[in-house]
């Protein structure tokens, strides 16, 4: 049976559109036929590969989506493994890259881990996001790092009360509340205070942005849990985000549910000495051998 590899990238970046023609030489070179968008193979200038309109039907049937660049195509990317359940494997070519397996300077050793199927798949946690009015559905939608409700506005702070399984919590005049999985807490959560989470732990996170109240701490749920968070009329209309991609509009009485997803994003891991600690030490530039009083090499 023919292999074959669904290869997403960022357009945007001259040093991306060479390395998917070299990886897509590579692949074909091992016989392994390439998978690209119409639209991303004509911006890049790669002949020889199959092309598809739809992200759907790119990824069926593929064994791996290989994307090449930052966070937010594979944010894009994900999208596409969640739904065809082909794992993804990440290569950044971007500026942070949490959700990347490996960077720029290892694209060479990640493709011969791809030519020898030399990888293992993770599931990481999702939450499925409903939003209702009066009972009425609004939208339903999903997430791999985080579900945002945020203010609509810049005059006026939201007000939101927050519940744990159908308990209310808080009440919060704030500029929104985020709900994240731990593979999100490196990213808006974190950027909102909330604490990193390692991938591997089974929790969702609840962190308020900027709130006026006694009791406004990130919290750690399992889960198991559900959040709600209903917008008060004494506030500001809001507006749901999911990812940064996917938004529905929040008027007064609106009622956002997140809950642990029903299906989560396969991600490839090829075989590296690399961990998660490792990970938060370059992403944040972390002086390791500061605090232990060696000197820079």
């Amino acid at each position: 049976m023919t292999r074959s590899v669904l290869v997403l990238a960022h357009t945007g970046r001259p040093k991306t559109a060479e390395a998917v023609r070299t990886v897509a030489l590579r692949l074909q070179d091992a016989g392994i036929r390439v998978r690209l968008l119409a639209d991303e193979a004509a911006a890049i200038g790669v002949s020889g590969v199959d092309l598809y309109d739809e992200y759907d039907a790119a990824a069926r049937g593929a064994e791996l989506v290989l994307v090449l660049g930052g966070d937010g195509t594979i944010l894009r990317a994900a999208e596409v493994a969640r739904d065809c359940g082909v794992p993804l494997l990440g290569v950044n070519l971007g500026r942070v890259g949490f959700l990347a397996e490996t960077e720029a300077a290892d694209l060479d050793r990640t493709v011969e881990h791809v030519l020898a199927r030399d990888w293992v798949v993770e599931e990481r946690v999702t939450i499925d996001v409903t939003a209702t009015l009066d009972g009425r559905l609004l939208g339903e939608t999903w997430a791999l790092n985080e579900a945002s409700v945020e203010k609509g506005s810049r005059e006026r702070m939201l007000e939101v009360v927050v519940e744990v399984d159908g308990r209310p919590l808080s009440r919060w005049g704030c500029d929104g509340v985020v709900a994240a999985t731990p593979t999100g807490s490196t990213a808006y959560a974190f950027s909102a205070g909330g604490p990193i989470v390692w991938p591997a732990v089974e929790a969702l996170l609840v962190v308020p942005i900027s709130a006026h109240a006694l009791f406004a701490r990130p919290m750690v749920i399992a889960t198991s849990s559900e959040v709600a968070m209903e917008v008060l009329p004494s506030g500001a209309d809001a507006l749901l985000s999911c990812d940064g991609r996917r938004t529905i509009s929040l008027p007064h009485g609106a009622r956002v549910e997140v809950r642990r997803g029903a299906t989560p994003v396969p991600l490839a891991r090829t075989p590296h000495p690399r961990t998660f600690t490792d990970t938060l030490v370059e992403k944040f530039e972390l002086d390791v051998d500061g605090w232990r009083g060696r000197p820079e090499s």
